[in-house]
């Protein structure tokens, strides 16, 4: 205050900023963010670049189909994610199995096998399941159960499992190649997005640990039975207004720079925004673009956490050649395999996605090339669609879809909290403990939520608490 009573210029902007957030990106971290900011009574402003919410999960029209960008599903395990999907009145839309039941179509061999649960305590859920696998010889089922042993006693946060791989540990476990492909890259690469030998010991043991050995019905799997866009999008939207956040699309941050008063200030194209709280919510790379000097010790590691692409195949039949809602495919170059007719609104035919996690090596291959090798795997594994005629192909690509699970990502991964006061970090790339999933991101978002809170000294009890959820 100055002398005469009046205001000084800086003592304006810090009343003007006093008490409001920006959260920047609009994909499930961000919604969740600011969802959990506006719940506490904060004044958010939520930025998002593209044209709509929902990040990488979302959906768009192709002529009168209403198209997944991919195939997204979640497991009974995903407390956040199911919190997620109440906030927004997004649960009945995206129902989870009553019991694990996985369709296991082997390609070479013809044979259809199932992974399924039981209501028997964890790991007899599985023993039936298990000892009935046609896909495996009866030593090899024998040894998968062994290192799921093995497995349960390690500890995800150790550090030193960070840094190992999957694939060496499953080898020294006796698991054979068959093995392998039959059951453990069956979940891993769907979850991890990388093949065991790829991936970070640390990160597949938190998988399977979490999802088939800590409760009879984790992996349960769950999906939407409607475009996600109408979850991601429109309820999101609609959950955001009525908490009073601002959410403003088309609208990129170019930058963030400190107040004189210790605040905020957020520069989008004509407009400047005064904040108490920033949320950075984007990907590791336009995040590291964004950072302030001084925020991180080594903002460069950020660079180092490399992505991993999924394909998405999307065929449109004249008939129906599929009878199950999913099935997994081994011995294919095809991986999992969801009908999304009735949640496109198609209403002749049978729409089935393909979803092709790991797919360095066709990411960037021509539309014709795909057509040429997946139909022929469609009609070896269905034999309905012998003669069906193919009304549509075409393809979605997620060249960056997920941060790769690498060994030693986990010590690249920050937290919530950064050295800049009120400036917090979130998306499924940051230190969630979980791989790059639906339920990683809404974690992060909570996680810098409540990070942003306790030093605002704001209440914290409407926050759904994810380590007790762990």
């Amino acid at each position: 205050m100055k002398d005469d009573g009046t205001r000084s210029a800086a003592e304006a902007d810090g009343e003007a900023g006093r008490g409001a957030a920006v959260v920047v990106g609009g994909g499930l971290a961000g919604i969740t963010a600011a969802l959990s900011l506006a719940d506490a009574g904060l004044r958010v402003t939520l930025l998002e670049g593209r044209p709509r919410l929902g990040g990488l999960a979302f959906s768009f029209k192709r002529g009168e189909l209403t198209v997944d960008n991919g195939q997204h599903v979640y497991l009974r395990c995903c407390n956040a994610y199911r919190w997620f999907l109440d906030r927004v009145d997004g649960t009945a839309l995206a129902p989870v199995q009553e019991r694990l039941d996985v369709p296991v179509l082997d390609a070479g061999r013809n044979r259809l096998g199932r992974l399924r649960r039981t209501a028997l305590p964890v790991p007899l859920h599985l023993a039936a399941s298990l000892a009935t696998y046609p896909h495996l010889s009866l030593a090899e089922r024998a040894s998968v159960g062994r290192a799921a042993l093995a497995l349960k006693g390690l500890d995800p946060a150790d550090p030193d499992l960070d840094g190992k791989d999957f694939g060496s540990w499953l080898a020294a476990h006796g698991q054979s190649a068959r093995a392998i492909e039959a059951l453990w890259d069956l979940v891993g690469v769907a979850t991890l997005n990388a093949v065991a030998g790829d991936s970070s010991l640390g990160l597949a043991a938190m998988v399977f640990k979490t999802g088939l050995l800590s409760q009879p019905g984790a992996a349960d799997i769950g999906w939407a039975r409607v475009p996600l866009g109408d979850l991601h999008d429109t309820l999101a939207r609609k959950a955001l207004d009525s908490a009073g956040v601002r959410t403003e699309l088309r609208t990129r941050v170019t930058s963030i720079s400190r107040t004189e008063n210790g605040g905020w200030l957020v520069q989008v194209p004509g407009e400047e925004i005064r904040a108490e709280t920033v949320v950075l919510a984007v990907p590791q790379h336009e995040t590291h673009d964004l950072l302030p000097d001084g925020a991180l010790d080594e903002p460069d590691r950020l660079l180092d956490i490399d992505t991993a692409p999924i394909l998405n195949i999307h065929v449109v039949y004249d008939r129906k050649v599929l009878k199950r809602p999913f099935f997994a495919a081994i011995g294919s170059p095809v991986q999992w395999v969801f009908d999304r007719t009735d949640a496109s609104g198609l209403t002749e035919g049978q729409y089935l996605a393909l979803s092709q996690s790991a797919a360095h090596d066709e990411i960037d291959a021509p539309v014709a090339a795909l057509r040429e090798r997946y139909l022929p795997e469609l009609e070896r594994l269905l034999p309905a669609a012998h003669g069906a005629e193919v009304r549509d192909f075409f393809v979605t690509r997620e060249r960056t879809a997920t941060f790769a699970p690498t060994p030693g990502v986990g010590r690249l991964r920050p937290g919530a909290r950064t050295k800049a006061p009120g400036l917090y970090l979130a998306g499924a790339w940051t230190a969630t403990g979980w791989p790059a999933t639906m339920e990683s991101a809404v974690r992060s978002g909570i996680s810098a939520a409540r990070a942003a809170l306790s030093a605002l000294d704001r209440p914290r009890d409407h926050l759904f608490d994810v380590e007790e959820a762990a």
